[in-house]
């Protein structure tokens, strides 16, 4: 299966083989499973759901609460994450992503709203911005650089930037009053001490998707929940898109 080297251990190639033969029985077993999955038409059991968590925290839960409250008899399960969970494998049921540019390959889905982003500021960082002029920091997340329109125009922020490890981090510096940072505008409209900056434009994130994988997407439960929430992004589409809500 191994040849032993002196700098370690290479597969043989009756070790390709049996490698190629064990991922086919990995695939077949995903299969076998997942069509079993599809004849389960009870509304009842776990239905395990992923995706970023700015659209958990900041926009879907508590449309997840009264769905949860309709079918009672249903376990959800929610993780929201930084990683892709991989539907194949069937490591979650439904997955709502942000996809850019592209249409989601060897995944069955409904396609959302636009989400749109925009650069936000604390109304009192912004006030003092105007009196003293002193130029705010660009708040970011590790990893992240610093977008080039920071440092030109009406919007400049200082070189040295503020670094966050995660979103929610990044959103209570700037609510803090620490500088700049790009947020979803379902996120930074929604917040009531934080204006956008002025003469900046939004950005698009890209679209959002719903999305599930194989017969497991035939279950009763899967459907209902893919079917509501559907209904629920089209309704939060004004957020998702930065547009003024009637009324605010």
């Amino acid at each position: 299966m191994f040849e032993k080297l002196p700098s370690g251990y290479r597969i043989t190639v009756a070790g390709e083989e049996v490698r190629e033969f064990a991922e086919e029985m990995e695939a077949s077993s995903h299969q076998l499973e997942t069509r079993v999955l599809g004849r389960d038409q009870s509304v009842r059991g776990l239905l395990r759901v992923t995706l970023p968590s700015p659209l958990s925290g900041y926009l879907l839960m508590p449309d997840f609460a009264e769905f949860a409250r309709l079918h009672p008899d249903i376990e959800m399960d929610v993780s929201s994450s930084g990683e892709l969970a991989n539907l194949t494998n069937r490591e979650a049921d439904v997955a709502i992503r942000v996809v850019y540019d592209r249409n989601p390959l060897n995944l069955h889905g409904l396609k959302g709203a636009e989400l749109f982003g925009g650069f936000y500021i604390s109304f009192d960082r912004l006030a003092a911005w105007r009196t003293d002029g002193a130029e705010p920091r660009w708040i970011a997340i590790s990893g992240h650089g610093v977008p080039a329109w920071t440092s030109e125009g009406q919007a400049m922020t200082t070189g040295t930037p503020f670094r966050t490890t995660n979103f929610e981090a990044q959103v209570a510096a700037v609510r803090a009053g620490i500088g700049i940072t790009a947020l979803p505008c379902f996120v930074g409209d929604a917040d009531p001490l934080l204006a956008r900056v002025p003469d900046t434009d939004l950005h698009l994130y890209g679209t959002v998707w719903l999305l599930t994988q194989g017969e497991a997407r035939k279950t009763k439960r899967v459907r209902l929940f893919t079917d509501f929430v559907s209904r629920r992004l089209a309704a939060h589409a004004p957020h998702l898109a930065g547009l003024p809500i009637s009324g605010e």
